[in-house]
């Protein structure tokens, strides 16, 4: 029988056979290195004790994640300015979402409306005029009713003619052109964010009149320029939403920007990365008007791999790593190759591991 101050010589024979901390992943787990007597890949190790404690090979999929902070919203505001002179006789509300064709709001009581198109108006549309507007004005037309033009883009006096009969139809003059600030051409359909200019207000020199946003729900992810591998368009997300669930979500969109100091003594411009996020479905949005999330970005992704808890490495006399088999009361170092670190373990692979072998923790 053993005597306890046996099992102690043992334990701290043990301990100097595995002196010599290395430290692995960023400092993250030390781990010990160990002789092979011979720089052979299986050595036995029946006469020490066994280790403290052990672990499972485990075959998964293995990811590196990282989380960033994210805020879910109806993304970036656009200002509307009010280049139609005159006096505003009626806004609209925030939250209201406005369609092709309707008013977005009033100026002498005639409308300024919207039309989709990813061309800004800049200019009068009349007869003569040709260009990429002409075509968008035109191709908004006739969405709406109005025909008898060929769609294309020289504004002609068949063009002119629908336009009146639009005009009529919206109270207007009927010129038969599209003065500059009349038609405000957007994407899509728009969302009221702010109203900045009211009621008997006079406008028509650029003043700020509204700012809108797109209907669609996503997400503004902030992340650091070190983190820009992570943001690519097309690449698949988690959102983590307020209530703990996560959801599906895509990378549409990234860009830089660059922030300037507030210090009043002038510090530095700061530069990050955003990501425009799009949620796979935006019903899990539903009654949230605006929240703070956090995105799940996937790094790296092993499938069907083999793995082991970090702390079960060891360092090899020679260079490499290895892990304590555990075989009953025995137990031997085999050497293996490493892969992915990611949530506490790391990808092995070995001649001879195989998946449920007992692996020691050295701590």
């Amino acid at each position: 029988m053993t005597s306890p101050s046996t099992v102690r010589r043992r334990r701290r024979g043990r301990g100097i056979a595995v002196a010599g901390a290395v430290v692995l992943a960023a400092g993250v787990v030390t781990v010990a290195a160990v002789g092979f007597g011979g720089g052979g890949t299986r050595t036995p190790n029946p006469t020490a004790d066994l280790p403290p404690a052990a672990a499972q090979v485990t075959r998964h999929t293995m990811l590196d994640t990282d989380e960033v902070s994210g805020d879910l919203g109806y993304g970036v505001e656009t200002t509307l300015p009010g280049r139609i002179a005159g006096v505003i006789t009626k806004v609209p509300l925030a939250g209201d979402v406005i369609g092709r064709g309707r008013p977005i709001y009033r100026v002498d009581n005639a409308p300024v409306v919207l039309m989709y198109g990813n061309v800004a108006a800049y200019r009068t549309l009349a007869p003569g005029v040709t260009g990429a507007d002409v075509r968008q004005l035109e191709a908004n037309l006739k969405a709406l009713g109005y025909g008898g033009f060929t769609v294309d883009r020289t504004y002609t006096w068949a063009t002119a003619r629908a336009v009146r009969r639009w005009q009529k139809d919206l109270g207007l003059p009927r010129t038969g052109r599209v003065e500059l600030g009349r038609v405000l051409f957007a994407p899509g359909a728009i969302r009221v964010d702010t109203v900045t200019a009211g009621v008997n207000q006079s406008t028509g020199g650029g003043q700020e009149v509204l700012r809108y946003t797109g209907t669609g729900r996503q997400v503004t992810a902030r992340l650091e320029v070190s983190q820009q591998r992570l943001a690519r368009k097309g690449v698949e997300v988690q959102i983590q939403m307020p209530d703990g669930k996560q959801v599906a979500g895509r990378v549409e969109r990234v860009y830089t920007v660059v922030e300037q100091s507030t210090d009043p003594g002038g510090g530095q411009a700061e530069t990050r990365i955003e990501a425009i996020v799009s949620l796979g479905d935006p019903a899990e949005a539903a009654g949230i008007e605006a929240a703070a999330v956090t995105v799940v970005f996937t790094a790296s992704e092993r499938k069907d791999v083999l793995t082991v808890p970090v702390a079960a490495l060891v360092a090899l006399a020679g260079g490499g790593y290895g892990v304590e088999v555990v075989e009953g009361s025995t137990t031997h170092y085999l050497k293996v190759e490493t892969g992915l670190f990611a949530s506490g373990r790391v990808e092995v692979t070995g001649d001879g591991l195989t998946e449920g072998m007992t692996v020691g923790m050295p701590r």
